[in-house]
């Protein structure tokens, strides 16, 4: 798990064109896979935000946002890599929700990843 994750990282560090339909890629995945907790808006405010100990961040506050420009990419890479230990599971589980398995690729974490980063854009 390790050895992808770190591979994951440096791929996203590498200089790549923009895929074409990596904005909707983008969204669908966040749609899918982190909005039941980050909610739509990025906020925090999904369905389970507050199910879990500590509760989810908002996306948008300046600490998250300073992250994400000081370390492009291996953010997001690194929260749906290695999802803070058992949290993000525990937490679906607790609250039998079921999310199908996805096998992320480095073009899917850089599309979240871009995604986030119009959306906050967007809406400062």
């Amino acid at each position: 798990m390790r050895a992808g994750w770190l591979s994951a990282c440096i791929a996203l560090l590498m200089p790549t064109p923009v895929l074409a339909g990596t904005g909707d890629v983008g969204r669908q995945l966040y749609e899918q896979r982190c909005a039941i907790c980050h909610g739509a808006d990025l906020r925090g405010t999904g369905p389970l935000a507050h199910k879990s100990n500590p509760p989810t961040i908002d996306l948008t506050a300046l600490p998250f946002r300073r992250r994400l420009a000081t370390y492009p990419g291996v953010i997001v890479a690194s929260v749906v890599l290695r999802p803070n230990g058992d949290l993000i599971p525990r937490v679906l589980r607790e609250n039998n929700v079921h999310i199908p398995p996805h096998r992320w690729t480095a073009d899917d974490l850089r599309a979240v990843d871009a995604y986030i980063r119009g959306y906050l854009r967007q809406h400062r």
